[in-house]
């Protein structure tokens, strides 16, 4: 560790930032002050007890426990994993957690694929029950009169494609407007952002799309 050079030969950044130092709180003090480099020298002070506060066990997060699944704060995006769950619903059922911005994808033995959702925002959230009564490939827009209404710059019709706000595949619940589907906008999926249909991004949305069956039971809590 080098020592303080002679203060005749400290540079002014260094100088202000050793007097700044020397002013902060009791509070703030407790806190050792980073390293400082002198660019006249080329020396480095470095603090005593700099790497101590680094390497101290309050740096890191708390080791998580066995078997303890941690809930991520709403509106954030995680990939897609398989996690325990406890549900009275039958493999093969979709489960979406708004407030977690979650859907979890029912498996046997007390599991499900956990993925991370875009849903409605505010006045646009509803809940229930539905079942899957399509399944569609690059799927054709049409946006419904109450949308265009609000967006007259919408097209009436747009076709399947990299561009299209379905994005790459689409599962219609029942004979509603609603649909799980994939997204030119993956920066949405894990916000509240729709207009009530459920935002994936297109490596998700692919994905649930090989394994949900025509049929299968969607809850929405």
């Amino acid at each position: 560790m080098s020592e303080l050079p002679p203060p005749k030969q400290w540079s002014r950044p260094v100088l202000a930032a050793f007097l700044l130092a020397s002013t902060m709180t009791q509070a703030r003090a407790e806190e050792p002050f980073p390293p400082v480099l002198d660019e006249e020298s080329g020396q480095v002070w470095i603090d005593s007890g700099y790497i101590e506060f680094l390497m101290s066990p309050p740096a890191y997060p708390p080791p998580q426990a066995p078997g303890v699944l941690i809930v991520p704060d709403a509106g954030t995006y995680l990939p897609r994993q398989l996690v325990e769950y406890s549900t009275q619903e039958a493999p093969g059922t979709i489960v979406i957690d708004p407030d977690r911005h979650a859907l979890y994808y029912v498996m046997p033995g007390g599991k499900a694929l956990r993925y991370s959702v875009g849903v409605g925002r505010e006045g646009y959230g509803w809940h229930g029950t539905e079942t899957v009564s399509s399944k569609r490939a690059w799927p054709d827009w049409r946006p419904p009169a109450d949308m265009r209404a609000r967006r007259p710059d919408l097209p009436a019709h747009m076709a399947g494609g990299a561009d299209n706000p379905l994005g790459a595949r689409a599962i219609y619940l029942g004979d509603t407007l609603y649909r799980i589907h994939g997204s030119n906008e993956p920066e949405s999926v894990g916000r509240s952002s729709s207009s009530g249909c459920f935002r994936m991004t297109n490596d998700d949305v692919i994905d649930l799309y090989e394994r949900v069956k025509i049929g299968a039971k969607v809850v929405v809590l």
